[in-house]
């Protein structure tokens, strides 16, 4: 069933600051060098032997308008498009006719609507695309930069779900500073995805800016949540999701005292909660019809760098700056210089900069932390079985600290079940992150721990 929440001062007072910043393991602070351009093309090869289905991420750079003192100069973004296209090329054919792709997501800058063409048509040559009604394409806009028209674009090339960013600093105003009071914009454009069907659209609304208040952050809360998108993506500004960690103004701007930011947190919560959203996991709520929300009660949610869809079958290719793979066991990411980037598809040659293959460990703690993420619970017994070891031995240096836990009430603990109760379910963070950098004896080895 979707999760239940309920907002605990007390709880949210002791463990706000250890849930921050959450997000999927593991975490590139743990790729290395060690990693190459080899490793890639061998895993490809097992994908398009296994005949595995796939989602592909295409990352652009992340000023592409002329709203950021960074905006690459005219032409920029066709030179990128020109190694994006190699990396394509070289890419694709290590894969097979018959893997389609069941997820498509486009994040980064906003390319003009000659630019996205180029791009989607070129990625369509190369690549196995389900039916529109079948695969989920979703693309990333920022509101001063979309209209109807856009709307309508997008839903010719593909994309069925859509990500809108609203602004609180005005970008054509050098930086000052909006008190979002007018959601004309925003109305219009959700009104464009439901004339034109697409199957979501979700609003990022981000809190605790140093000009914020509770009472202009209330009145923008509730203009977003009264046009009703089907999912709203809460988040702290000092934590902000992926898409918006390359600009420089969010931390140029400064943030809200801690019980400012605890109070516009708690009224969003509240204020969705009577609206009618259901808490998907990690901020995102969506509408208890939403296909997130039926995934969730179904069991069949996942948890990637994305953020959460349906896919947990696929292999993810990455592609662009800084975009990230995980096929298998293995991540890698590419370069996060955009000059480098080109310049080594310039040279025939894949810009992947570093990487991870998981170790024993590294695969029992992402099972771990993505299963509680997604499902709130875990079956210790069923780990157990999987990965040959004792829970409660496995994890012995972390069992005093899971039992403070459960004794605050953030979880429920037994020998069978770990799991997270309505009153830990916003601060679930927490407990993924004491799972996650706790220290196990022979941590490389969960194999060797007898379950007799």
């Amino acid at each position: 069933m979707c999760a239940a929440i309920e907002w605990n001062s007390r709880l949210s007072h002791s463990y706000a600051h250890g849930a921050a910043g959450c997000a999927s393991y593991p975490h590139i602070s743990q790729f290395h060098r060690g990693i190459t351009a080899f490793d890639l093309l061998r895993a490809l090869r097992s994908s398009r032997r296994a005949g595995r289905p796939l989602a592909l991420a295409v990352q652009l750079p992340m000023a592409s308008r002329n709203d950021d003192a960074q905006t690459p100069g005219a032409g920029a973004i066709s030179r990128y498009l020109d190694g994006l296209e190699r990396e394509i090329d070289l890419l694709s054919c290590h894969l097979g006719a018959q893997q389609r792709v069941e997820q498509f997501h486009l994040s980064g800058g906003t390319p003009s609507s000659a630019e996205l063409s180029r791009l989607m048509g070129h990625l369509q040559q190369r690549f196995n695309f389900q039916p529109q009604p079948l695969g989920d394409y979703s693309i990333e806009i920022d509101l001063p930069h979309a209209d109807w028209a856009t709307m309508g674009l997008l839903r010719e090339l593909g994309f069925n779900h859509v990500s809108i960013g609203v602004p609180d600093i005005n970008p054509r105003s050098g930086g000052a500073l909006l008190d979002f009071q007018d959601p004309r914009q925003v109305r219009s454009l959700i009104d464009a995805t439901r004339a034109l069907h697409f199957r979501s659209v979700n609003i990022d609304l981000g809190y605790g800016r140093a000009w914020q208040t509770p009472a202009s952050f209330a009145r923008k809360a509730a203009a977003i949540i009264e046009l009703q998108p089907s999912r709203v993506q809460l988040f702290d500004y000092a934590h902000p999701p992926r898409r918006y960690r390359g600009r420089k103004r969010f931390v140029a701007s400064g943030f809200a005292a801690q019980h400012d930011k605890l109070a516009m947190h708690r009224h969003a919560v509240e204020q969705l909660l009577g609206a009618g959203y259901s808490y998907i996991g990690l901020g995102q709520f969506a509408l208890a019809d939403d296909e997130l929300a039926s995934a969730q009660e179904d069991a069949r949610l996942q948890h990637n760098w994305q953020g959460y869809s349906r896919q947990a079958h696929c292999d993810h290719l990455g592609l662009g700056v800084a975009a990230i793979s995980q096929i298998g066991d293995l991540y890698l990411q590419n370069i996060g210089d955009v000059q480098r980037y080109q310049a080594q598809l310039t040279m025939g040659q894949l810009a992947v900069f570093h990487g991870l293959r998981c170790s024993p460990d590294e695969q029992l703690r992402r099972v771990v932390i993505e299963t509680l993420l997604c499902d709130y619970q875990l079956d210790l017994r069923g780990i157990e079985a999987r990965f040959g070891l004792l829970f409660r031995d496995y994890f012995a240096p972390l069992w005093p600290q899971l039992e403070q836990m459960a004794s605050d009430g953030l979880i429920e603990l037994s020998a069978t079940r770990l799991s997270v109760p309505p009153a830990g379910r916003l601060l679930v963070g927490a407990v993924c992150k004491l799972l996650e950098h706790g220290r196990c004896a022979q941590a490389d080895k969960p194999q060797q721990h007898s379950r007799r």
